[in-house]
């Protein structure tokens, strides 16, 4: 299935600033959610999530947070990690440089923190350079493709299992194309794992 596994040129960034997944000796995997918070979603996210004891990451739009202060601040009191996907879902390949930087600093100005995936994984090397002294770039292992309309309840669920293995970095959405899917796959996703031995961490940096 197209889409799935790490986009070939992210192969070629220093760990140190671009990171598609956390390689370690544990069975551990990251899960990370794209675009919210947002009221329709969310909150039966953290719902699965805590009824699994698993942490994840939450890469938050920042007028989502603006919009929605307690959602933010129940995903942040819940233990879970927080990183910046732009103030206004940002598409880089189609914004200037510097109006991209201004965008992700101002979604900073809602929240800190040192991680940042840009939206629909698009960016250029100006971007890239203007930006990692300030973040680490996290991209990802696994892309459930939760949001494809192509994509049924059951096939998100079967590749992304198929696809995840210690140290991935696997990416849902908060948002309402993904919503179907979602709320299939990700318990049973969780199961999976949980009962394969696996932990879920959020990522620190």
């Amino acid at each position: 299935m197209p889409g799935t596994g790490i986009p070939f040129i992210f192969r070629f960034f220093n760990t140190e600033y671009l990171a598609c997944s956390i390689p370690g000796r544990e069975k551990v995997l990251y899960l990370t959610f794209d675009d919210g918070p947002i009221p329709e979603i969310t909150p039966a996210v953290l719902d699965i999530l805590r009824d699994r004891d698993a942490k994840a990451t939450f890469f938050c739009v920042g007028d989502n947070v603006r919009k929605y202060p307690e959602i933010f601040k129940q995903i942040v009191e819940e233990g879970h990690g927080i990183g910046n996907h732009t103030f206004n879902h940002m598409n880089g390949w189609k914004t200037p440089p510097g109006e991209y930087f201004e965008n992700v600093m101002r979604c900073n100005e809602f929240f800190t923190t040192h991680l940042f995936r840009p939206p629909y994984g698009k960016f250029t090397p100006s971007q890239y350079m203007m930006l990692k002294k300030d973040f680490r770039f996290i991209m990802w292992s696994v892309l459930t493709l939760d949001y494809h309309h192509g994509t049924s309840p059951e096939q998100c669920l079967k590749n992304s299992i198929q696809h995840t293995g210690s140290g991935d970095i696997v990416v849902f959405h908060n948002n309402i194309k993904a919503v179907e899917n979602l709320y299939y796959a990700l318990p049973r996703f969780l199961d999976h794992f949980k009962e394969a031995g696996y932990e879920f961490r959020k990522i620190t940096g």
